[in-house]
């Protein structure tokens, strides 16, 4: 998800002489295109083992692993990697990590792997990275093949969890979840009372042009979980089919003239609220909670829902690129299922960023470091608990459809002029 801090295939086929070399140059340096650069040289992939017994429970070496994040999940994990690698200098000598796009870096990987330099062992990616690289195949397929190496998720995941693993098809292990929205954020001292309806929230903006902020729904989560919850809300027949969104398109595009120019990110929503130039903008559970924790905004601003709101839930996914050689896949599930321990999952606290965060049962955030304990008293909220345990839940729609659901705005909603 775009969040508070922190994302060519191979032609098929015989080629001239130069068009194969220049493709075996660009997959090369596809993931240094897009700054994933690594401390070491590449080296030539072999291929993965098709099944767990083939996998010790340690590699026969060391290892250092490279871990590409997509989703900005090292802001919740990075503690992880350093106690796994404190922990079990027998199973990583280093951990090198790297950041890519979501949308871009799983063709990318697979341009890698067609031309034999794999060079990332794992991926820390959201639902998008998650279904692009589905769709293209780039990831390992680990359950069942490799569930004697993995906890059984099905005990282990909470239910938000245990939903968002079917996403993965067994090509992925959730480490994180968040119910995110939508929510509205808004300024007590100048909207002492919120818009509960969705009908509130439009007539508030018509009333108090320029207002009402979200930020383009294709960089910014928040606008994203707004655009996706609005069916629900808005009751149109088929929440996951953004064609038939009829009451959602007229709405938006009413809505447009008084809304100010869409920023491209939600941080500008954010300074834009803080600074007073909007009274009320899209947010999720995460950037209402770490927004305040930093100071991004004041403290006292508030939350709420409107009539008829589902939660529009993400996840953090540990995938496996195919390709990854023996030692290395056996490093990689001894984190993997490290990171599934409850002493572990505590440390996704973090400072609300993905609020709750934790994918396993049993981690309460008393396990939690004690700044994420600190964070989460002072800026947390307590209807939290009961929404998320109340309130409806929704998967996100498919990447590809969430795409067209982008054009769709674009053409709907973000062409329309502001009176």
């Amino acid at each position: 998800m775009t969040r508070p801090l922190p994302r060519r295939p191979a032609r098929r086929g015989r080629a001239r002489a130069v068009t194969a070399a220049l493709s075996v140059a660009l997959a090369a340096s596809a993931l240094t295109a897009t700054g994933c650069t690594w401390s070491e040289p590449a080296k030539k992939a072999r291929p993965a083992p098709t099944t767990g017994a083939a996998v010790p429970d340690k590699p026969s070496k060391p290892q250092t692993l490279k871990v590409l994040d997509l989703a900005g999940d090292l802001q919740l994990t990075q503690g992880i990697l350093d106690n796994f690698q404190k922990e079990h200098p027998e199973v990583v000598t280093r951990i090198v990590t790297a950041q890519g796009s979501p949308l871009q870096a799983p063709a990318e990987i697979k341009a890698a792997q067609a031309a034999g330099r794999l060079d990332v062992d794992l991926v820390l990616t959201d639902s998008d990275g998650l279904a692009t690289g589905l769709a293209q195949g780039t990831w390992l397929k680990l359950t069942p093949a490799y569930d004697a190496r993995l906890p059984a998720l099905s005990t282990i995941h909470t239910p938000d969890a245990a939903m968002m693993q079917q996403l993965a098809q067994g090509y992925g292990v959730t480490l994180a979840e968040s119910p995110v929205g939508p929510l509205i954020m808004y300024n007590p001292k100048t909207v002492p009372t919120p818009p509960t309806t969705a009908d509130e929230l439009l007539a508030y903006a018509k009333q108090h042009p320029g207002k009402v902020e979200y930020a383009q729904p294709r960089n910014s989560w928040p606008a994203r979980a707004l655009l996706m919850g609005l069916p629900y809300i808005l009751g149109d027949r088929s929440p996951t089919q953004p064609e038939t969104w009829t009451r959602t398109w007229e709405y938006l595009a009413e809505m447009a003239p008084y809304n100010p120019p869409y920023p491209v990110s939600t941080g500008q929503t954010m300074t834009d609220l803080a600074s007073g130039t909007v009274d009320i903008i899209a947010t999720t559970t995460g950037w209402d909670i770490n927004s305040r924790a930093l100071g991004t905004v004041p403290a006292e601003m508030k939350v709420s829902t409107l009539q008829g709101f589902h939660w529009v839930m993400d996840a953090h996914y540990a995938v496996v690129p195919v390709g990854v050689d023996r030692d290395k896949l056996a490093a990689v599930l001894s984190l993997i299922r490290y990171a599934l321990q409850p002493n572990q999952q505590a440390v996704i606290f973090d400072k609300g960023y993905f609020y709750p965060g934790p994918a396993v049962k049993g981690a309460t955030i008393d396990l939690a470091p004690a700044d994420s304990q600190d964070v989460i008293r002072q800026f947390g909220r307590p209807e939290y608990d009961s929404l998320i345990s109340d309130a409806p839940k929704a998967t996100p729609v498919p990447v590809d459809v969430r795409l067209k659901a982008f054009e769709l705005w674009d053409r709907n909603v973000g062409s329309v002029a502001r009176r």
